[in-house]
C-alpha cells in the first residue's frame, strides 16, 4: 500500500547491480562451471534508494553521469527490474527517456505517433482524439510523413515530447532529452510542463542544468555514485552540486577540500607589493560567499613596484592601489 492518498511514486531500498565480465566466454565459463565459480564483479548503479514523490510535486535530479540518474529513472517506468528494493506507482506513467525510445526507424512520424502511444496504453480512438494537437506541438511539418530514420535529433525529441506531454498522463518522466532542442522549444517545453503541474501531474525531470531544476522544480535530489547524497530545496541541492562539479578532484567534493594557499595574506605582502602570480585554474570557485575578493593590487614581479597606468593598448589604468583602498 502508498504510504499516503497524495503520494504518486514510493521507492524503498531500491538498489540495482549489474555483473560485468572481463571476457564474453566468463558468462558460459560461470553458467557452467562445476563448483560455481564466480568470473564476475557486481557494480551498482544504486544503492538502497528510498524516495517518496507527491502528487503535484516537480523532482529535479542532478547528478555526474554516471550517478544512476537514468537507471533510477528506467526503474520508475519499468523498463528494467532492480535488484533489491520496492517500487510503487500509481497513475499513467509517461516517459521520454533516451532519444528515439519507444519508436520504429522504420515507420513515419505519423505511424509512429500511433506506435508509441500504444506503447503507452493508449488506444487509435484516444490518439485520433489528440492527435491534432501532437502534430501542432510537433510542428515538424511534412516530415511528419517521413520515415524516423531521417529526422534529425531535434526533430525526434520534438516529436517524443508532443507525444508525451499530450496523452495526458498523471505522471511524466523526462531523462535529458530536452537539451537537444533548440532554445525556442526548450522555453515551449517547459511552459507545458508548468502548465501540467498546475494540474496537478506530478514530474520527474533529469538534467545536467542547475538552472532549469531551480526554476521548474518543487524539489531536488542529487545522486552521488548510485546513492541520494541530498535532498530539500532546488537551491540549496544546485548550489552545493554545483561546487562540487567545479572542482578539479573528488578530494574537493562533499568531503572536503584543498588547501591552495599556505598562510595568511599570500598574495599580497604586508608593504603592499605583489608577489609571483599563483595558478588558481583548479581552485573551487563556487560556494557561498564566505571569503571574498575586496582589493586588487597590480605590481612588477622584479621590483614590486606598483603599476597604475597602462599604456596605450594595454588598457586601464588603476588609480588607487592597495593602501588608498584599505582606508
Amino acid at each position: 500500500m502508498m504510504p499516503s492518498d497524495d503520494t504518486v511514486i514510493e521507492l524503498q531500498g531500491i538498489s540495482k547491480a549489474y555483473k560485468l565480465y572481463d571476457e564474453p566466454i566468463d558468462r558460459l565459463k560461470e553458467a557452467f562451471h562445476p563448483f560455481k565459480k564466480i568470473y564476475h564483479r557486481r557494480f551498482h548503479a544504486l544503492r538502497d534508494i528510498s524516495l517518496s514523490v507527491r502528487k503535484g510535486e516537480s523532482l529535479g535530479i542532478v547528478g555526474r553521469n554516471g550517478s544512476g540518474k537514468s537507471t533510477l529513472l528506467q526503474i520508475v517506468t519499468g523498463v528494467l527490474t532492480p535488484t533489491t528494493g520496492v517500487l510503487r506507482t500509481r497513475g499513467r506513467i509517461s516517459a521520454l527517456l533516451e532519444l528515439g525510445a519507444g519508436f520504429n526507424p522504420e515507420l513515419s512520424g505519423l505511424e509512429n505517433v500511433y506506435f508509441k502511444s500504444s506503447l503507452l496504453g493508449h488506444s487509435r480512438e484516444e490518439i485520433d482524439a489528440r492527435l491534432d494537437d501532437i502534430l501542432a506541438f510537433a510542428d515538424i511539418g511534412d516530415f511528419i510523413h517521413q520515415p524516423i530514420k531521417t529526422y534529425s535529433s531535434g526533430m525526434y525529441v520534438r516529436l517524443a515530447f508532443a507525444v508525451a506531454i499530450n496523452v495526458d498522463p498523471d505522471i511524466l518522466i523526462i531523462d535529458e532529452a530536452l537539451s537537444v532542442g533548440d532554445f525556442r522549444f526548450r522555453q515551449k517545453c517547459l511552459r507545458r510542463m508548468r502548465e501540467f503541474r498546475e494540474r496537478q501531474k506530478t514530474i520527474l525531470f533529469v538534467s545536467h542544468d542547475p538552472g532549469s531544476v531551480i526554476q521548474f522544480c518543487t524539489r531536488a535530489v542529487w545522486l552521488l555514485d548510485g546513492v541520494i547524497h541530498k535532498s530539500g530545496d532546488p537551491n540549496d541541492v544546485c548550489r552545493d552540486y554545483m561546487s562540487y562539479i567545479s572542482c578539479d578532484d573528488k578530494k574537493n567534493g562533499p568531503e572536503g577540500g584543498r588547501d591552495y594557499f599556505n598562510g595568511e595574506a599570500d598574495a599580497i605582502g604586508e608593504d603592499g607589493a605583489g608577489r609571483d602570480w599563483q595558478e588558481v585554474a583548479g581552485c573551487e570557485s563556487f560556494g557561498r560567499g564566505g571569503a571574498r575578493i575586496t582589493h586588487v593590487c597590480l605590481s612588477r614581479a622584479a621590483t614590486g613596484e606598483r603599476i597604475e597606468l597602462f599604456e596605450g593598448g594595454s588598457g586601464w589604468c588603476c588609480p588607487c592601489g592597495w593602501r588608498c583602498s584599505r582606508t
